[in-house]
């Protein structure tokens, strides 16, 4: 007989789980106590370095069943929900999501919408690239100058230059302007 798990995760301590819990038994699912995990951590960390998720993946066992109330408990974004899912199935765990009508994304349904999701993930970054690339194309052709800032200021850069040509050290020069050498090796290069 498979035996229930719920996973709940928030992101502060000023949330509670609470209202995930009581989602998950609304549904139906008649989770037991110890067999509920509840997370307090930021959902950008991998639900792989998650504490408490990696203790629940200690007590499931082959045919057991994970309900989660949203994906986003699941993983940081789209890819990690996939491979957490698709490590879960590995081991023979079906998973539950009541935010997409409670299928299992183990089956060929969920899978469907995994792969949907995963998709549509894709497609964001791939528009996120190209407007980024839009935006750095035309402030280059604006003449704005892109990445960090110099360093050194132009008088400094000039000052370098001069005090290798008189042969200072990189080394030496580095100290002086309280730099690191590289930066001192650059501003040599930019003649």
């Amino acid at each position: 007989m498979s035996r229930i798990f719920a996973y709940a995760r928030v992101s502060t301590i000023e949330q509670d789980t609470q209202n995930q819990i009581a989602e998950i038994k609304a549904a139906g699912f008649a989770v037991k106590q110890h067999r509920i995990i509840a997370e307090t951590v930021s959902g950008s960390v991998a639900i792989a370095k998650r504490l408490e998720f990696s203790r629940l993946l200690e007590k499931m066992e082959q045919g057991d069943v994970l309900i989660v109330t949203k994906l986003d408990r699941l993983g940081r974004d789209a890819i990690d929900v996939s491979s957490t899912v698709a490590r879960l199935e590995a081991l023979g765990i079906r998973v539950h999501c009541l935010a997409l009508g409670g299928v299992d994304l183990t089956s060929s349904a969920g899978k469907l919408t995994m792969g949907v999701i995963n998709a549509v993930a894709q497609f964001e970054r791939d528009l996120l690239i190209e407007r980024t690339q839009s935006g750095l194309a035309r402030a280059k052709a604006e003449g704005k100058s892109l990445g960090r800032p110099p360093a050194l200021s132009i008088e400094e850069q000039e000052f370098v230059r001069s005090e290798l040509s008189l042969g200072k050290a990189v080394s030496a020069l580095a100290r002086h302007m309280k730099t690191s050498r590289q930066t001192i090796m650059r501003a040599r290069d930019l003649k």
